[in-house]
């Protein structure tokens, strides 16, 4: 059965993500899958850090090792169908993350490529178990959604792997109201 009608992302947005991995496989050893969500979730959250808009726009859950865009997390666990055309993953020297295409930069802008280098100079080298760490620390928009919604201690203690609680990414600049607007606007048209 395949999952890809149920993803909804248009092209574009599945050639960036597509691109985006491709960018990171490229520069980054044996990259794992836990490492790649993490890292496509850091780049959404210093992106909006930075500027109000994210660079992947993807939506993410609460889960025990999350955030997680549960789509590509699917698409990760075998065999790629969505991803198919940029990567494959290598069994043969463990369950690395290879690009099967050059990196197109096509959908990047000079800013989008500058924080690529900036998350890969800064979180590649980390491992997957350090990326967790962070995306989890006190205030983070995961750790918040998780204690808002009641199941931090759930996920903390291992008594649920995962929620279908969103993280809220606006939640990341609600203190400064020009990238919040600018945030919300982007959000609604997209």
């Amino acid at each position: 059965m395949s999952l890809v009608p149920y993803i909804k992302f248009d092209r574009d947005q599945l050639e960036k993500i597509g691109n985006t991995i491709v960018y990171l496989a490229e520069r980054i050893p044996h990259l794992s899958k836990i490492k790649l969500l993490k890292l496509l979730y850091i780049l959404d959250e210093i992106s909006i850090k930075k500027s109000g808009i994210p660079i992947l726009n993807l939506k993410y859950k609460v889960w025990k090792f999350g955030p997680v865009s549960e789509e590509l997390f699917i698409d990760l666990s075998s065999e790629p169908t969505l991803l198919n055309k940029f990567i494959v993953l290598s069994k043969d020297e463990g369950n690395y993350i290879k690009p099967k295409v050059a990196f197109m930069d096509d959908e990047f802008s000079d800013n989008d490529i500058e924080l690529m280098d900036y998350v890969i100079e800064k979180f590649g080298n980390q491992t997957g178990k350090e990326l967790v760490s962070y995306t989890h620390r006190i205030n983070s928009p995961w750790y918040n959604t998780a204690k808002e919604n009641s199941v931090l201690d759930l996920l903390e203690n291992e008594i649920i792997n995962n929620t279908e609680y969103l993280i809220e990414m606006g939640q990341i600049i609600s203190h400064d109201e020009r990238k919040s607007e600018m945030y919300r606007e982007y959000i609604e048209s997209h």
